[in-house]
């Protein structure tokens, strides 16, 4: 498995895959299968205790991935190894947040997750607006998930987007957050841009220290159905880890953080993660010169 830094402010060492709980919490979610299934859950606990004894060691969840249902499976699924990963939850924010109710909701999710505390609190976040960004900045919603940090209840902060915004570079220029998660993928290329030299916000929040996880390197699946639409004799599988392997690729991404399911494709992003030799030289895919000749 490879281990990267997640940013130095964290100074933690993270695997490069990094399992993501919405899939196994949001009904509906890419596949029907009935999240609240008994059989479904004891797939969902054995795919995650499969992923730390293959040495994946960052779990990134929400309680809004199906009212805490991925919470509750990550709490049972790392019992007895919670001090081996860096275990990653979420806060809600928005009109009308008050400090009473998102500590109430950080015991709940700590109680789901049967640990005493998480590794990194994030706020959950979209496409930021500007007047998202003024109301976060005025709300003290901030100064809460510090005195969490300082309560024992979390090691680090962070902050989840959708996207770049020049709202969400606002925010990171404050140096409130240790971590951002956003979406980057080989679609949504934006945050990491190596058309020239690598520029975006994930270059921006690795200045300022910050580790970089990437939400959705496997596109959620839209990758696949487009290129599938039009060669459908594709091998899915095969489309899935170009995707991936893009992502782990990009050296400004500290962590894929991949939604699973199952042992297979556990195992699947496992090899993936630790198949260095397979990674992608960006620049040279982007170049549009013969022989690199820019005159």
């Amino acid at each position: 498995m490879e281990y990267r830094l997640l940013g130095s402010r964290t100074g933690l060492r993270v695997s490069a895959i990094g399992f993501g709980g919405a899939p196994i919490g949001l009904q509906n979610y890419l596949t029907a299968e009935d999240r609240d299934s008994p059989a479904f859950r004891s797939q969902a606990v054995d795919a995650v205790r499969l992923a730390v004894d293959l040495g994946v060691n960052f779990f990134d969840t929400a309680p809004g991935y199906g009212n805490g249902r991925s919470e509750s499976i990550f709490g049972e699924a790392l019992s007895g190894v919670r001090e081996r990963v860096c275990l990653a939850t979420k806060y809600p924010f928005g009109e009308g947040w008050n400090p009473d109710d998102a500590t109430a909701g950080l015991h709940a999710s700590l109680a789901r997750l049967r640990t005493d505390h998480v590794d990194l609190l994030q706020l959950h976040g979209g496409t930021f607006t500007d007047a998202q960004a003024e109301s976060i900045l005025a709300s003290g919603v901030l100064d809460w998930a510090d005195s969490m940090r300082v309560a024992g209840l979390c090691r680090f902060t962070g902050i989840t987007a959708e996207g770049p915004s020049g709202a969400l570079e606002r925010l990171l220029r404050t140096e409130r957050f240790d971590v951002i998660e956003i979406q980057y993928n080989i679609l949504y290329q934006a945050v990491c841009d190596h058309q020239r030299a690598p520029a975006g916000i994930a270059v921006l929040a690795r200045s300022l220290g910050m580790g970089v996880t990437a939400m959705r390197p496997a596109t959620s699946g839209l990758f696949q159905r487009i290129l599938l639409s039009a060669f459908p004799e594709l091998d899915a599988g095969a489309l899935t880890r170009l995707a991936v392997n893009f992502v782990l690729s990009t050296p400004e991404i500290d962590c894929a953080v991949v939604g699973m399911r199952s042992a297979s494709e556990v195992n699947e992003n496992a090899l993936l993660a630790s198949d260095t030799a397979a990674r992608l030289d960006l620049r040279a895919l982007h170049e549009r010169y013969v022989m690199g000749s820019r005159q």
